[in-house]
């Protein structure tokens, strides 16, 4: 984006700001990699870039970082140089991060240039990559709506608003494309959204409509306006909101389905207060995710206290609401709270000791200990409860013999016998919570299909593609999409050989994320996306390029 040009690198990574600059902005950068979002991580001091070594580097440290940089979640910690050797000083060794530090010089260190390293021992990260606050210089405020409000773009360290002297529905239509809110409703002018404050950073946009950035667009030149806030212009987009500021996530746990409730909101993770939470709520939030029913609603920060922005506060669900910024609230940001207030959330059932969220040992939380399945009478069916309460499409496999590795701790359910339509494993025949004759050897696990899945088309084998991730399903970008991308989706949901890709949204226009583009399969892959792509989330699509398959065979086979 044009405007950050001087917060970015020449090699994509993300530059520092001096004190009192930008706050989402700091002295952190991730290089040698393709991604803003992994690299040997590399800090400014004293005018240099230096490295941090990895002695003690390990995933609280790296999702410092992460967090950090607004990536997400970290996936791995890397050594040994994983991104290739840095130059110049070592400025950090013998990291020791609690993991909810707001930046990295935060957590226990030896000191700024004390350590005993050499660069074959420089740390990196890898990190989920969601979202980098720093990538997307447009926002919508002033409004209950992620999808509509006054324009806001970020340029030299402030946020300011755009003049609406010259301002239509072309202009609105590429703010709404940028954002991933669908097409443009209306352009309204004069404040309509309320008057801002600061800088008037455009004036005279002219869009063709086209264009990935409002940036890109025709206007007088940064700063240049002859304008007054009462002219601040705004958009109101056809989607609901941007699926992306409306994420939800837990952290700081051991499992996708436990931990510290956090939503996406305006470039930052924040977390939910305490007052009034209760199982209503805490099941919105399992339900959001797929992992199934609420077991508890945690609160005191039982899953340790967050950093950043409180989000929600006095939440109310009913329990059946899509999405927890669905339920009454105060108001996005609007709190009495501190953090040792969060809250949090255990789910009943989860997946372990596995690379995938849709396989693994099977576990399930009772009387405040997670624990296992016994194998016993355990089939396909009892195996497609538990993957249709994740979320996680149909069952290929039950697998038995601690096929995922031997748990620990209870053995909580025995001679388990679905029908295969229950909403919850635990609402299955079975002995009873916690009485069993089995042993860890016997625990039992699954295989799902994955969150993958054919829509707008009157065949399981075909349709438009959509994939699910943090919360929501999302398309697929056609850019590059060809027969040996198909090819992974067909034999990804059991669908034989794929007869052809399709393109420009051939089984319909999507709506929500567009969560890869530029797809590039080998073919041999097991997921669509284990393929080459630019990252979840990074794509210049609209719908009107969502991909599809046609694949040989007319139905899932189970077995």
């Amino acid at each position: 984006i044009g405007l950050l040009l001087k917060l970015l690198c020449a090699n994509n990574s993300v530059s520092p700001t001096s004190p009192g600059q930008n706050p989402l902005s700091s002295a952190v950068r991730l290089v040698n990699s393709d991604s803003n979002c992994s690299g040997t991580v590399e800090i400014f001091h004293s005018g240099q870039w230096g490295t941090v070594c990895d002695d003690r580097w390990d995933f609280s440290d790296a999702q410092v970082v992460c967090q950090q940089l607004g990536c997400g979640r970290a996936v791995s910690a890397k050594l040994s140089a994983h991104f290739g050797e840095g130059s110049g000083p070592i400025w950090l060794d013998d990291v020791q991060c609690l993991g909810n530090e707001s930046s990295i010089t935060d957590c226990v260190h030896q000191g700024l240039g004390s350590h005993n390293c050499g660069h074959h021992e420089d740390a990196g990260v890898i990190c989920e990559g969601i979202y980098n606050p720093l990538s997307s210089a447009v926002r919508l405020v002033n409004s209950d709506s992620n999808c509509s409000g006054r324009v806001e773009i970020f340029h030299s360290g402030q946020w300011g608003t755009v003049c609406d002297d010259s301002w239509g529905l072309s202009d609105a239509q590429v703010v709404c494309q940028q954002l991933g809110c669908g097409r443009a409703v209306s352009a309204t002018q004069s404040a309509h959204f309320g008057e801002g404050s600061g800088p008037i950073w455009l004036d005279n946009v002219q869009c063709l409509g086209n264009e990935s950035s409002i940036t890109d667009c025709v206007h007088q030149g940064l700063g240049s306006h002859n304008c007054g806030h009462h002219e601040d212009a705004g958009v109101i987009c056809e989607g609901k909101c941007n699926p992306l500021s409306s994420a939800v996530r837990l952290v700081n746990s051991d499992s996708n389905c436990s931990g510290r409730v956090e939503i996406f909101h305006s470039g930052q993770w924040g977390t939910v207060c305490d007052d009034r939470w209760g199982l209503n709520d805490a099941q919105v939030v399992c339900q959001q995710l797929g992992c199934g029913r609420a077991v508890s609603a945690t609160q005191s920060a039982h899953f340790g206290e967050g950093s950043g922005p409180i989000w929600l506060d006095n939440v109310q669900c009913l329990g059946n609401e899509s999405s927890i910024t669905d339920c009454v609230h105060q108001g996005l940001g609007s709190h009495n709270c501190g953090h040792h207030e969060d809250a949090g959330v255990i789910c009943e059932v989860r997946l372990v000791n596995s690379d995938s969220n849709c396989s693994g040992r099977v576990e399930i939380f009772h009387s405040g200990q997670w624990g296992t399945v016994c194998d016993d009478r355990w089939g396909l069916s009892d195996a497609q409860v538990v993957c249709q309460q994740l979320d996680c499409g149909r069952a290929v496999s039950a697998t038995q013999s601690a096929h995922f590795g031997e748990g620990s701790g209870p053995i909580w359910l025995d001679d388990v016998q679905c029908l295969g339509n229950e909403s919850s494993i635990t609402d299955c025949v079975h002995q009873g919570l916690g009485s069993h004759n089995c042993g860890h050897h016997e625990d039992a696990g699954v295989i799902c299909e994955g969150k993958l899945r054919l829509v707008n088309s009157d065949s399981n084998c075909s349709g438009r593609v959509e994939i699910f991730q943090y919360g929501h399903w999302g398309t697929v970008c056609d850019d590059s999409w060809g027969l040996s991308d198909a090819q992974v989706v067909c034999q990804q949901l059991g669908c034989g050989r794929a007869v052809s890709a399709k393109l420009s949204a051939h089984f319909g226009e999507g709506s929500g994320p567009i969560w890869l583009d530029d797809v590039q399969c080998l073919g041999n892959e097991s997921s669509i996306t284990d393929c080459v792509h630019q990252g979840l989330g990074s794509h210049n699509c609209g719908h009107n390029e969502d991909a599809g398959v046609i694949c040989e065979g007319k139905c899932i086979i189970l077995f």
